[in-house]
């Protein structure tokens, strides 16, 4: 049967269909055995009604604010996929648990026999590795994505691929090197060793990136916990008006180009540039002095995911879009 908007009878079996669908909760299949049409008739129906503006729907859930947040992140932002996670108390601890659920089981949902999986070092990371089941089990292999330092859990890398790795059933390997090395020559030492060199090629050939990203200022950021630098070296980079966030130790200005700094020759890890060529990497991070940072990350194309907070986010969507405007 042709269905006519005009039609008086076509109209009345519509409406009659969408209130026995939509206000009685009928199956479209009872529906249709009980108005003598097949399960087909009744769905091109619906449909119909649909197309005919009869049906409008309007979702209220309590997180659907947080939905459309992150739909905007991807659309403004170009991401493949934003998680944002609500903000339920001021307890930054408990923040920083629910990024690392929220991380953990993005991860979880994507992660495919046979990856290879590399990962920074972080506060943030580590809430991820401690939120990760233990009833799974996966033919993966995960590595460090740079040296650790030694004497911090959550900045020595190797802890945290280990702890994964053994949660996921998983094999892992370590990187045994600083992040940072005390010269550019014990640098370029380090990395032409097979040990070291081998690993990071793992990690250039990885499908899944998990990296933090930290914040420049003030001189008390993680990033200075987590290399061992000289005071000298640390005011040098806070002191830089260029520099905006950091990724894997790298530090990048506000469009996310990398910038010279005393550390540039003395990492120990990716570049950045190989971010962008594995199919999935992951940024973590929360709190609002990550803002500057995020967005330097996205600008610089190095993510095809974020997660973070409630207001993270919408401070960095509204920042994107202020500077869109320029």
């Amino acid at each position: 049967m042709n269905i006519i908007p005009g039609d008086y009878e076509t109209s009345r079996l519509i409406s009659r269909v969408l209130m026995m669908y939509y206000m009685e909760d009928r199956s479209q299949a009872e529906i249709g055995q009980e108005l003598g049409l097949s399960t087909a008739k009744i769905n091109r129906l619906l449909k119909q009604a649909k197309n005919l503006g009869y049906v409008e729907i309007n979702i209220h859930t309590p997180f659907q604010h947080l939905l459309t947040l992150e739909r905007e992140l991807e659309t403004t932002a170009g991401l493949k996929h934003a998680i944002v996670v609500p903000k339920l108390g001021d307890n930054p601890k408990a923040l920083m648990q629910s990024v690392g659920n929220a991380a953990a089981t993005f991860f979880l949902e994507h992660l495919r026999d046979g990856d290879i999986v590399c990962m920074g070092g972080g506060s943030t990371l580590l809430a991820m590795v401690e939120a990760a089941p233990v009833d799974q089990k996966y033919n993966v292999t995960v590595v460090p994505a740079s040296g650790g330092v030694q004497g911090r859990y959550e900045s020595d890398v190797n802890n945290l691929v280990a702890d994964l790795a053994r949660k996921i059933g998983a094999k892992s390997l370590s990187l045994h090197a600083p992040a940072i090395t005390d010269t550019p020559q014990e640098r370029d030492s380090l990395m032409a060793l097979r040990q070291v060199h081998e690993v990071l090629d793992l990690a250039n050939h990885a499908q899944i990136a998990i990296i933090g990203i930290g914040a420049i200022r003030p001189a008390t950021v993680s990033l200075f916990h987590f290399a061992s630098l000289s005071q000298e070296d640390i005011l040098a980079v806070t002191e830089n008006r260029h520099a905006a966030g950091e990724m894997l130790m790298h530090v990048v200005d506000k469009q996310g180009r990398p910038v010279e700094s005393v550390l540039s020759k003395r990492i120990v890890g990716l570049e950045l540039e190989a971010l962008k060529s594995i199919p999935l990497t992951i940024g973590i991070a929360a709190t609002r002095n990550k803002v500057i940072p995020i967005i330097s990350a996205l600008r610089g194309g190095y993510l095809k995911v974020l997660i973070t907070d409630e207001e993270t986010a919408k401070e960095v969507l509204d920042g994107i879009k202020a500077t869109n405007h320029d």
